[in-house]
């Protein structure tokens, strides 16, 4: 009880890198640079979730390993002492936007992004970018790539002084 306060605690206010870790250690089995950004949630089976290298999950998303929805057939008689689980696994160069879910036996490829909000009943293939509820690919890493080239700020080398006045100055028109 007292350990799962204190990983509690350690989480909310650990960076991405060092929340990872700590993730790790409850049994999430995780490739090199992985960043897990607050309020994620890898349920009562961690141990159930592998994550390749270069995974970047946003906030409150949640991964599910478990089918909760068994216990109306136990409380039937049906399936008695019966739990249903599954795991999770996430490719290498993976983004995963804020609050998306993830549910048992769902395979996410390499090179995916995965649109906020999605939630992942079946397996995503690589190199797509994939969004909705429930979650699909909706176009190739190469299309994806054709839209943002054209927009793109190339403003990660900037602190973050510099990027705001960059930003306010393109995107805020003058009051007038």
């Amino acid at each position: 009880m007292l350990k799962k306060l204190y990983e509690g605690i350690q989480l909310k206010f650990a960076d991405t890198t060092k929340r990872a870790k700590i993730y790790q250690k409850m049994g999430v089995a995780m490739g090199k640079n992985c960043q897990i950004f607050g309020d994620v949630s890898f349920g009562s089976e961690p141990y159930l979730v592998r994550l390749g290298d270069n995974v970047k999950i946003t906030y409150g998303c949640l991964f599910i390993t478990h089918d909760g929805g068994v216990e109306v057939l136990r409380n039937l008689g049906m399936l008695e002492n019966a739990e249903v689980f599954g795991k999770i696994t996430v490719g290498n160069n993976v983004f995963i936007g804020n609050r998306c879910i993830f549910l048992p036996n769902v395979t996410i490829g390499d090179n995916v992004v995965i649109g906020t909000g999605s939630i992942v009943t079946k397996d995503i293939p690589s190199n797509s970018i994939a969004a909705g509820v429930p979650c699909r690919v909706i176009k190739t890493l190469e299309e994806y790539y054709e839209k943002c080239k054209i927009g793109a700020d190339y403003t990660k080398h900037m602190d973050d002084s510099t990027k705001d006045v960059y930003l306010i100055k393109k995107y805020i028109s003058p009051l007038t």
